[in-house]
């Protein structure tokens, strides 16, 4: 068993917000996807990185198989498996981020009663059932901004409370952490209140920890209040296969012609995997470059930040100089995955863009494991001497050769 924090993930998809938490020093043992060329796509893209196996496999199904109110016995599978975790004094995370078009302003909206609004209230009994030492719950801002469903939030929060956990939540920008998207998501962490006694933190009798007790700030690279402040261009006239240089004024490093360029995407291997429209060529070239007003095709602009990357219900991102959607490669490096990270070329393009605009920004979720990291030293000479653990290294330098077989080093000790 390992000696760093292990990770049991759930709705993790094809495990952006698992890598983020891999590549910080965190150990996933056991992953749960329902979706089965999502798990598919997760499995094949950890081959490409050399990162090993989950201890605990891979497990295809549906959370409420492990909820049931008669303890069935995936339920049961699950608890065993958590406490043999607990069996090497090992600290144990659930990070999950329940699927969320029934909270989205963009998408179904019908709350807490839809079949994906049920599986985070699914999510939090699973937490309650088997009170990990802390967890992570990522969903859409329309949870926490909407009325209705954020009385929902609140029951959730109660649950959570009532089992004896501490909890801290914030409205995250995905470019804060130096993603090149404006995606917003509330984040809520909890950490089980005897946990936290046990490693040495004191919280006195607060139940909600305000950002001056959790260090949500340590990772932040580009504060909203000042990223949306600079000079950003607004629409250029579209011109196939135009040149423009990269204004002064701005960090290049949130535009998405950077990200382009760095993760080298016309020789990735998903660069090939691109919708080819049948019609609408003409309307393509019509919309300008930065042009993302409209509801359905957006043009991006290469010197500005994207859109959040939402693929799907009629939503088509268009190239900021090409006369198409965006490839695969390009959507991958717009969630700032790196470089080596290859999506299967047996999955559907549906598939393909579908897992990427659900996922979690990969730099948003390795600063969201570092946070946690961070508060975890606060504990002194805590069980598994946290504030030692070794960082691995990833390469998210562009490799001009990548091809499929190309693999970065990760050095996780």
């Amino acid at each position: 068993m390992s000696d760093r924090p292990c990770i049991f993930s759930f709705f993790a998809g094809s495990g952006f917000l698992d890598l983020g938490f891999e590549t910080s020093g965190f150990n996933i043992v056991y992953v749960n996807e329902i979706f089965s060329p999502f798990m598919a796509a997760y499995s094949y893209s950890r081959q490409i990185l050399n990162l090993p196996l989950p201890e605990y496999g891979y497990h295809h199904g549906e959370i409420g198989d492990v909820t049931q109110l008669h303890e069935g016995l995936q339920a049961q599978h699950l608890r065993e498996l958590v406490q043999d975790c607990r069996k090497s004094n090992n600290i144990v995370g659930f990070i999950g981020g329940p699927p969320c078009p029934d909270f989205s302003i963009g998408g179904k909206n019908r709350g807490r009663l839809g079949d994906n609004g049920k599986l985070s209230a699914s999510y939090v009994e699973l937490i309650c059932r088997n009170l990990p030492d802390f967890f992570l719950f990522e969903n859409v801002k329309g949870l926490w901004r909407t009325t209705k469903h954020r009385l929902f939030f609140e029951s959730l929060k109660q649950q959570l409370l009532e089992a004896g956990y501490i909890l801290t939540e914030r409205l995250i920008n995905a470019i804060e952490y130096g993603v090149p998207q404006d995606r917003e998501r509330i984040i809520l962490i909890g950490f089980r209140n005897n946990f936290i006694k046990d490693i040495g933190i004191k919280v006195g009798s607060e139940k909600l920890l305000n950002e001056r007790a959790f260090p949500w700030k340590n990772h932040i690279l580009y504060p909203k209040q000042e990223v949306f402040a600079y000079p950003w261009q607004k629409c250029d006239p579209f011109q196939e296969n135009s040149i423009m240089l990269c204004p002064e004024g701005i960090p290049q490093e949130l535009t998405v012609e950077y990200w382009f360029r760095k993760n080298n995407v016309l020789k990735h291997p998903n660069t090939e995997n691109c919708f080819q429209p049948r019609a609408g060529i003409t309307r393509f070239a019509a919309i300008d470059e930065g042009d993302d007003s409209k509801k359905s095709f957006k043009r991006l602009h290469r010197w500005r930040y994207s859109p959040t990357a939402c693929y799907g219900n009629n939503e088509v991102h268009l190239h900021p100089y090409k006369i198409r959607r965006l490839s695969v490669a390009e959507a991958l490096a717009i969630q700032s995955l790196p470089v080596n990270f290859v999506l299967p070329d047996n999955m559907s393009l549906t598939n393909m863009f579908k897992t990427i605009g659900n996922g979690v920004p990969y730099l948003a979720s390795n600063a969201l494991a570092k946070t946690i990291i961070n508060f975890l030293s606060i504990g002194v000479k805590n069980a598994i001497n946290i504030s030692n653990l070794t960082k691995p290294n990833v390469n998210l330098n562009t490799n001009t050769n990548s091809t499929t077989s190309t693999k970065p080093t990760f050095k996780i000790t």
